[in-house]
């Protein structure tokens, strides 16, 4: 059952599972799929895509207040659920663009996009797979306006909310990460960019090189200036060197 409203639509893929998902834009599919810091990390990139492009920016189960049943446990619960997502809505050639661990679920769909509908592929501060020497640290105060905006205002909540980052937990597991996810990335056949922040704390930019070397002819930009959250701490640099890959492949 899909209930739609204005500016997105909310659907159960299984029983006692509702999946909100946002919905903008006219044109070429674009998933945005975000990071532990939530839909908001990735406001920029919906806006972004949404002048030219329909843009859907599923809210992960457990993220905003939404259930997480017991059973919906691992990435590769999202990762089925999300293709099964651009199957129901028979999307084709859609760019999946995807952040922080939205980044891991965005690399494990394009491996298993068995039926062809992921037309390219954009991370950004992904973690997922084992890079020697490195640890992924979990965000807890992801940035957030700049210093003095909203006084008098209730402060914005910074970082995950004890349930999503509950969430984010259980689903990446003790290791936060998948030791054979660079050996199946070498299936990936679609054009794909790794764009990190050259001051990423979280994910070192280590992980986007890993990421580019394993996925045929991928593409790496570091961006300067920039931590965990390049398209929200630089956003023209960010935004240029997306834009540029995506004029190279004809987008």
């Amino acid at each position: 059952m899909t209930t739609h409203r204005t500016g997105g639509f909310t659907l159960e893929p299984y029983p006692g599972l509702p999946l909100t998902v946002r919905d903008v834009g006219v044109g070429r599919p674009v998933l945005v799929l975000h990071g532990g810091g939530g839909p908001a990390t990735m406001a920029g990139v919906v806006d972004h895509f949404a002048a030219t492009s329909r843009v859907l920016a599923p809210t992960h189960p457990g993220w905003e207040d939404t259930p997480r049943p017991e059973w919906f446990s691992d990435v590769g619960d999202l990762v089925e659920t999300y293709l099964d997502l651009l199957d129901d809505h028979d999307l084709r050639d859609v760019l999946v663009i995807g952040s922080s661990f939205g980044g891991w679920i965005a690399s494990e769909m394009t491996v298993r996009d068995r039926g062809h509908r992921i037309g390219g592929l954009i991370i950004m501060g992904a973690f997922g797979p084992e890079v020697e020497g490195h640890e992924v640290r979990f965000p807890t105060a992801p940035p957030g306006p700049p210093p003095g905006e909203g006084l008098g205002a209730p402060a914005p909540r910074r970082g995950p909310s004890p349930a999503a980052l509950q969430a984010l937990v259980t689903y990446a597991g003790p290791s936060k990460s998948d030791p054979k996810l660079l050996y199946r990335l070498a299936r990936v056949t679609v054009p794909a960019l790794a764009v990190w922040g050259a001051d990423d704390t979280v994910v070192p930019p280590d992980f986007g090189r890993a990421y580019a070397a394993a996925i045929p002819g991928a593409r790496f930009a570091l961006i300067r200036g920039a931590g965990h959250l390049p398209t929200r701490e630089a956003p023209e640099t960010a935004f240029a060197a997306i834009d540029d890959f995506l004029a190279s492949i004809g987008r």
